[in-house]
Formats: structure tokens, C-alpha cells, sequence
């Protein structure tokens, strides 16, 4: 048996399922085929990012900041809880409600696109064709004009730390805990690792986080990097830096993690172990040997700046090429190569992708860093403010972090944007706009922003840049 389709993606997370709803809204006949399944046996769109990732974390990490401020923060306001209690199993469930709609929409926007949806595994073979493998029947073979590969990431595992589903987790493991462990410990101080963290620790864990970098958070700018860090000493969450995890031992109550760093060896005893070291692309099976596709030696697919690969009309996305690896990438790629395959001319700019991290306070940032403009040679402008002299903030009881804005002392265009503070990922978006257009800090300066609102601070960092800073000190 064998059907043709114009586009068939392999892959249904943020890159697979946009590429295919895209490529539908051209007017093409398009497959999507994908392999998820839930623990109950049950097909299931979205990926990794819906099912056990960005969507589940951050509705724990939603939870789990609501039940540490009614604890710690609450009677600032006033309010006054007698008996606080923490009901998991039903914070749990909220969490899979969530995760069980959004996946479902995805379904229902595939039918109402006319996409056909396919449970099972894809492969792709020689001339296009890809081989679909459901999960119960016998495979067959469909054709195709392209190809859209989109099969996503999943965790790097420790050889010294294997995963054993129990004491020793992944990042979808940390998401199921049925019970908050009185020690955790996380390998890893990068967005996962910091995530999780946050969430145990706001429900009454010990945790302590070993990173094995010299540098907390070195990817984002270092000013910024360091305020994160004092608060998330301030919170309690213990993270050792340049701490390189060597074995682990099972024990009776626990496990133990022996670690070195500059100081020598040690150990820790915990309950459970959260290994966030990072992750690979989901390449292994997806590929006849003779169709035509390059992978480099770390499983990454070889594609060029509009994400061709080295076979013709096959195309890459998302977690399984170059670059971070972020849903909301993976999505801007797969509108642009649908929009490439229907014969329009699109591209997008890597080099202004937001970052977020939802711990509390939220860290995010778009460009250029100060560490990079200085290795390139780029002479550059900067201005911050504090958000403890914003208004909204201070209403919010969210005082804590800053703005930094970075732009060329010669032309004045905004470099970077960097922001730890209240709702971080929500105000990183006014930069993303400003550098898609070029804009000056003139025209962050100029543009009217509502009061008393979190943007202020965007606009009162950009004022800083040229020591115009009306509520606070310019130096």
C-alpha cells in the first residue's frame, strides 16, 4: 500500500506541526507523522515541548511559585492562611489536564487544516520516499515532492549516571514525581536543570545543583548571569560551579553522588538525582543510508541558512540541526521552509532569538552579550535599571533583577537586550521587535510606554544608555 502527499514531515513537536500547518495553509496536501505515546498508550502531537517539557514544566513551575509566595510572601499583602497545605496529586493532574488539551488542539487544528496525522515512526528512504511504520499494523511506503525532517531532541544521559527511571531521572522523570524528595540532587545549572530545581525547592526540597562549568550560566551576559545567581543563593538553592560528577552509588536510602572540583573530591547523599546535561538530536532510525543526508559526528543533520539538506527537497528543522535548541526556533524554521517549498521567498535571522528561563526571577535575553561584542572588536554602548525602583514592580513584590540594554556607540542600533526580573519572557518580546527592525535606543528612548507598567523598565534602561534615566541615578 502507498499514498503521495506533497509535503510529508517527519516529527509533530514545535517544528513538525507548524512546517505541516503552514505548509497546508499554501493550499499543499501534507502528511505529519509522528511517534509520541503516551504512558497510556495513547497517540499524542506536540513532542517533547507539549508533552514533556516547556508546557508541563512550566505549569509545575506555576504551581509551585503559587504555593511558595502564599507561604513566604503572602502576609506582606496582608493575607493570612492558617493551615497551608501541599496537595501534589492534584497539582499533577492540573499539569496533565494542560498537557492533554494542548495536545489535543493540535489534533483538531491538523483536521481543520486537512492534514493527515499519522501515529508510528518515519523513515526516510532514497527519491523521497519515507517509509511509515504505525504503531500496530504493517508498514507502507509513501511519496512525496518533500520532505520535512523534525524529529526532535531527547536527554543526554551520564555514562558515570545512568538513568534508572527511579533514584535517577531525566528531565520528563523530574515532571512525575509523585512525592516531593526531602534531597534532590540536579547535574546540570543550565535552563532545565535550573527549572527543576526551582520547582522542587519551592515544594520543600533540598536541593543542590552540581554544574560542572566554571561559570554560572555562561551563554547569557554575565551581569545578568551574576544577579540570577545571588538570587537564587538568596531562595536557598545551593549550586556548586566547576563540580564534575564522577560516580554514583545506590544506597538505602538514597543515592550518592561523588563530584570534583578545584577543592578536590566529594560527595552528597540525596534522594533522588535530576541529570539536565543537555540533549541530543532524535536522528537514530530516520535515515535510509543511501538517502542522501548528511549528520555530523554529534547526530546533527547538515543543512544550510534556509535549512536544506544535502538531498533534494528533503529539509531539516528544530532540535535535529544547528543552533539552540528551542521550540520557538524550531517553529520560525518550519514556517520559512513551508513558505520556500510554496515557491515564496522567506529567511530568518538567528542571530535575534529570544532566550528564557522560567525560574523566579525569569531570565531572558536577545543578541549580543558584552563577553561577544568585546571578542569581536564591536565598540558598544550600555544602560540598566533596576527593577526595584519600578513601581508595577514593587506593587508585585518583584523588586529583585534589572534591564540591560546594549547598542554600537557608532550607530546607536540596538545589540542586546538582557532582562532578570518579573515576567522576563514576556518583556524580552518589545526588544525582539526593535532589533527585527533595526531600531536605535533613540527609538526604544521615544516610544511611550504605559504607567505604572514592567515595560518602563525596558524604556528607563534604554534612557540609561545615554545617561537619560529619569527615576534613577545616571553615572
Amino acid at each position: 500500500m502507498s499514498s503521495k502527499f506533497d509535503v510529508v514531515v517527519i516529527g509533530a513537536g514545535p517544528a513538525g506541526y507548524v512546517a505541516a500547518i503552514r505548509v497546508a495553509q499554501h493550499g499543499l496536501s501534507v502528511a505529519c507523522i509522528d511517534a509520541w505515546v503516551t504512558d497510556q498508550g495513547e497517540p499524542s502531537f506536540g513532542g517533547t515541548c507539549l508533552n514533556a517539557g516547556c508546557i508541563p514544566s512550566k505549569a509545575l513551575l506555576e504551581s509551585s511559585e503559587l504555593y511558595h509566595r502564599a507561604k513566604v510572601d503572602f502576609g506582606k499583602h496582608g493575607i493570612g492562611i492558617r493551615e497551608l497545605s501541599l496537595d501534589l496529586a492534584a497539582m499533577q493532574a492540573r499539569k496533565e489536564g494542560i498537557v492533554r488539551q494542548l495536545c489535543t488542539g493540535i489534533g483538531a487544528l491538523f483536521k481543520a487544516n486537512g492534514i493527515t496525522g499519522l501515529s508510528g515512526r518515519g523513515r526516510l528512504l532514497p527519491e523521497n520516499k519515507v517509509e511509515y511504520s504505525p504503531h500496530d499494523g504493517e508498514s507502507e511506503l509513501i511519496e512525496a515532492e518533500h520532505v520535512i525532517l523534525a524529529t526532535g531532541s531527547e536527554p543526554v544521559e551520564l555514562p558515570a549516571v545512568p538513568f534508572n527511571g527511579t533514584t535517577v531521572v531525566d528531565s520528563a522523570g523530574a515532571l512525575e514525581f509523585d512525592a516531593v524528595p526531602e534531597r534532590l540532587g540536579v547535574i546540570g545549572a543550565g535552563v532545565i536543570g535550573l527549572e527543576l530545581g526551582s520547582v522542587w525547592q519551592r515544594l520543600g526540597a533540598d536541593v543542590t545543583i552540581l554544574e560542572a562549568m566554571d561559570q554560572f550560566l555562561f551563554m547569557a551576559d554575565e551581569q545578568i548571569a551574576r544577579e540570577a545567581q545571588r538570587q537564587f543563593k538568596r531562595q536557598g538553592l545551593d549550586i556548586r560551579l566547576g563540580a564534575r560528577v564522577r560516580a554514583l552509588e545506590t544506597t538505602g536510602s538514597g543515592v550518592r553522588l561523588a563530584y570534583e572540583d578545584t577543592h578536590g573530591g566529594h560527595d552528597i547523599s540525596v534522594d533522588r538525582v535530576v541529570v539536565a546535561v543537555g540533549r541530543k538530536p532524535c536522528t537514530e532510525g530516520l535515515l535510509d543510508p543511501l538517502c542522501g543526508v548528511a549528520v555530523d559526528e554529534r547526530g546533527f543533520i547538515d543543512v544550510d541558512n534556509v535549512c536544506r539538506t544535502t538531498a533534494g527537497n528533503v529539509w531539516a528543522i528544530g532540535d535535529v540541526v544547528r543552533g539552540p535548541m528551542l521550540a520557538h526556533k524550531g517553529s520560525e524554521e518550519g514556517v520559512m521552509v513551508a513558505d520556500l517549498i510554496a515557491g515564496e521567498v522567506a529567511s530568518m535571522d538567528y542571530d535575534i532569538i529570544p532566550s528564557v528561563i522560567y525560574t523566579s526571577p525569569e531570565i531572558a535575553w536577545v543578541g549580543k552579550t558584552e563577553a561577544e561584542l568585546k571578542a569581536g572588536g564591536t565598540a558598544f554602548k550600555t544602560g540598566t535599571f533596576n527593577f526595584a525602583a519600578s513601581g508595577r514592580a514593587q506593587a508585585m513584590d518583584q523588586g529583585a533583577g534589572l534591564v540591560k540594554v546594549i547598542s554600537c556607540v557608532e550607530t546607536d542600533q540596538i545589540l542586546g537586550v538582557h532582562i532578570v526580573g518579573p515576567l522576563a519572557g514576556e518583556l524580552i518580546g518589545e526588544a525582539v521587535v526593535a532589533m527585527e527592525f533595526q531600531a536605535s535606543t533613540e527609538d526604544l528612548q521615544r516610544t511611550i510606554h504605559g504607567h505604572p507598567t514592567l515595560t518602563e523598565a525596558v524604556h528607563e534602561a534604554a534612557l540609561s544608555v545615554d545617561k537619560r534615566a529619569i527615576h534613577a541615578i545616571n553615572h
